[in-house]
């Protein structure tokens, strides 16, 4: 028989080294646990790391696309699209096919800013197919191409569209003083509110004047702008305006230049006004190289009745306006106002000559709409 002492000694020893598995055995199965989450959860990252990877990539769609054209190269036209998926810092590169691919608009000028409502809108040069290219910050475009690329370092997509094709919108376009000019179908938001633009709303008559008109439609004033298709740089710009003293203090007839190209904020804008900006009380013109809001780049002046001339001379660094009376613009005519700008003029890029009449949204409201003869354009190198 075993002694109650010896006894109690080998129940004590089992329920220790019981202890001792069952802990031993807890320890291993922690061990196998932490291990096996470890692993899953590196192959939860790499599974969500090869699903991005794996995911759609950015994209590109065209929204307006220019007609198709084999010699081309001496025209413009706008072409715009969107990017889906693109980040900060990203552009856009266009390129038009003549023969082979060059890229949009200047070689010095390659690159499209993507807005931030993923939008982007620039000039071309026309082609029978227009390509855009989402790069990275960095890439540098060959100035020309043979074959479109797939995919490269810095480039994340590619597009291609032919000129006119299914999609592309057809711009309307009229002949005046010896030059195309494309009509303004599409808002914009000048004078601070969005303006619609009719085609209707400009045209020329029998005696070859350009008429721009601003009309109601469905409660809502529709205005006038033409455009010309090619750029022409420095030199010498005028028009003869007939009688502008019929404009109510709301409208506002504008002669300018303008690039969609660069990335300078004011478009190489440079201008003469004819508008009082709502202030029955204001002078009724003004000279302007953009951006208006620097005092130093305004200068108004009252433009009288009857026809008038403006001019400006645009040369590096300096650009020089002059308003005289009558159709004759010489240096021998009499001059209503002159003034010079040596301080921020542009120099040349894509700019076009444009002409617009529209509604400024302050002040006293437009009441009657308007009209605007120009019976003639001149362009002097």
């Amino acid at each position: 028989m075993i002694p109650f002492a010896v006894c109690c000694k080998r129940v004590c020893f089992r329920r220790f080294y019981r202890r001792k598995l069952q802990t031993a055995a807890f320890a291993v199965l922690s061990r196998v646990a932490r291990r096996g989450a470890l692993l899953l959860f590196v192959c939860i990252l790499l599974s969500g790391c090869r699903s991005r990877q794996d995911g759609p990539g950015p994209s590109i769609e065209f929204t307006r696309v220019p007609p198709a054209a084999e010699d081309g190269p001496d025209k413009l036209d706008i072409i715009e699209g969107r990017v889906n998926g693109a980040h900060p810092g990203q552009r856009i590169v266009l390129y038009a096919k003549s023969g082979t691919w060059w890229v949009q608009p200047l070689v010095v000028e390659p690159f499209t800013t993507i807005q931030p409502d993923s939008k982007w809108t620039n000039t071309t040069h026309l082609g029978t197919e227009y390509a855009a290219l989402l790069v990275e910050p960095g890439y540098q475009p060959p100035a020309t191409i043979n074959v479109l690329p797939t995919r490269e370092p810095g480039m994340l997509a590619v597009a291609s569209v032919k000129g006119g094709g299914p999609g592309s919108s057809v711009s309307k376009f009229l002949a005046f003083s010896g030059y195309e000019w494309r009509i303004r179908n599409a808002p914009s938001s000048r004078g601070g509110a969005m303006n619609d633009y009719d085609p209707a709303n400009a045209w020329t008559d029998s005696n070859g004047w350009l008429h721009l008109r601003m009309a109601k439609q469905s409660g809502k004033w529709a205005c006038a702008e033409v455009s010309l298709t090619r750029n022409l740089g420095y030199g010498t710009y005028s028009f003869v305006v007939r009688d502008i003293s019929h404009l109510e203090p709301a409208a506002v007839f504008g002669m300018f230049t303008w690039d969609y190209a660069g990335e300078d904020p004011n478009h190489r804008e440079m201008a003469t006004e004819i508008t009082r900006w709502g202030d029955p009380a204001s002078k009724n013109a003004q000279y302007v190289v953009q951006p208006f809001y620097s005092p130093a780049n305004v200068a108004r002046f009252d433009a009288p009745s009857g026809v008038l001339t403006h001019s400006f001379r645009w040369e590096a660094g300096r650009v020089s306006f002059r308003t005289v009376r009558g159709a004759e613009g010489g240096n021998g005519a009499l001059a209503v106002s002159e003034h010079v700008f040596t301080s921020g003029v542009p120099t040349p890029g894509v700019e076009t000559i444009r002409m617009n009449l529209y509604v400024y949204s302050s002040g006293v409201p437009l009441q009657n709409g308007a009209e605007v003869v120009v019976e003639k354009f001149e362009y002097l190198p």
